[in-house]
């Protein structure tokens, strides 16, 4: 096993692929000539050229649809958005075309297409600069959505996704983007689709994705000094989601909390609850809790940015709340 930090990991991910397959090329905004907008094309555009590693002009909506017609006649491309708020410019290539594509050619075109970038809040970037599109996304047939939260996690899953024969959202942070980790220094690819025990626990089930299960986690060694042990799932990918994997946990636990960057109306946490519900209800000793961002856009203040924000002590007072310790 090697350290290497999160960018790097994506970067080693899209290089392999690019090794391996001269058809896949990446496209976006400072990609190339920059070494990315957060660094993680770093010294591709050295080894791949121009014509593989392209800068593109500030266009979400251009460059989406010249890698969505691309992929439909052979090539695989990965298009980067420099967060995922500015693919809403592009967010008809991707909903309607990208998305669609393969139902409405009646299987006569697919679209290999891995469109990456990160999501949710990063700080005090403002309101339309802190949103997160998981469930957005998720809610499109036709897309698969990944969203991981570790360096070892972000490069089998990446490579993953540049393989798909579907189009893929692939969702980073750009407070990750720093974060180091193991990964192992031969090639490995995981599933899309199967969500990853971080910790097994007895008393409760934590499930969380994203930069915001660093919360669970230091949330359960909390928890775990009242001799509450807590299980947490990371999910890894949103769509198509491990439902079994939850369920098996909640069967054990009997009791789950949510916890999800996201507004807390129709997103993530809310088809999981439904799932667990209808799935799984006589093994239930408490009702679900789910944790999400206050009901706004995100404020700008840092005071009142924490207070939107999730943290550890959300998820420590709704862990005691299922066990009726609050």
């Amino acid at each position: 096993m090697k350290t290497i930090q999160f960018r790097e990991a994506i970067a080693e991910a899209m290089s392999e692929e690019m090794r391996r397959d001269e058809s896949i090329y990446l496209m976006g905004e400072e990609v190339a000539e920059y070494n990315g907008a957060y660094k993680a094309s770093k010294g591709m555009l050295d080894e791949f050229g121009p014509d593989r590693v392209i800068d593109t002009p500030i266009s979400e909506l251009g460059f989406s649809g010249i890698g969505v017609g691309s992929a439909m006649n052979g090539n695989r491309p990965i298009i980067e958005f420099m967060t995922f708020n500015f693919s809403l410019v592009g967010i008809d290539q991707i909903i309607n075309n990208a998305a669609k594509m393969r139902q409405m050619s009646g299987g006569q075109f697919n679209v290999p297409i891995v469109f990456r970038g990160p999501t949710a809040s990063a700080g005090q970037l403002g309101a339309t600069h802190s949103q997160a599109f998981e469930s957005w996304y998720a809610n499109t047939p036709g897309l698969k959505v990944i969203v991981p939260s570790n360096p070892y996690d972000a490069k089998g899953l990446l490579k993953a996704a540049i393989r798909d024969d579907d189009p893929v959202i692939f969702m980073e942070s750009e407070q990750m983007y720093g974060d180091k980790g193991e990964v192992p220094e031969e090639e490995y690819v995981l599933p899309i689709g199967k969500a990853d025990i971080k910790r097994e626990g007895s008393d409760v089930t934590i499930v969380s994705f994203g930069k915001i299960i660093k919360q669970a986690y230091k949330a359960a060694e909390e928890l775990e000094k009242d001799g509450i042990s807590c299980e947490i799932i990371d999910l890894r990918t949103i769509r198509p989601m491990d439902h079994e994997t939850i369920l098996e946990s909640v069967k054990k636990t009997n009791r789950l909390v949510i916890l999800e960057e996201a507004w807390p109306f129709g997103n993530v946490a809310t088809e999981i609850t439904y799932q667990v519900q209808s799935q799984a209800f006589d093994f239930l000793d408490a009702p679900i809790v789910k944790i999400n961002t206050a009901d706004t856009p995100a404020p700008y203040s840092p005071v009142l940015l924490e207070e939107w924000l999730p943290n550890h002590m959300d998820v420590i007072k709704a862990v005691k709340k299922v066990m009726y310790k609050d």
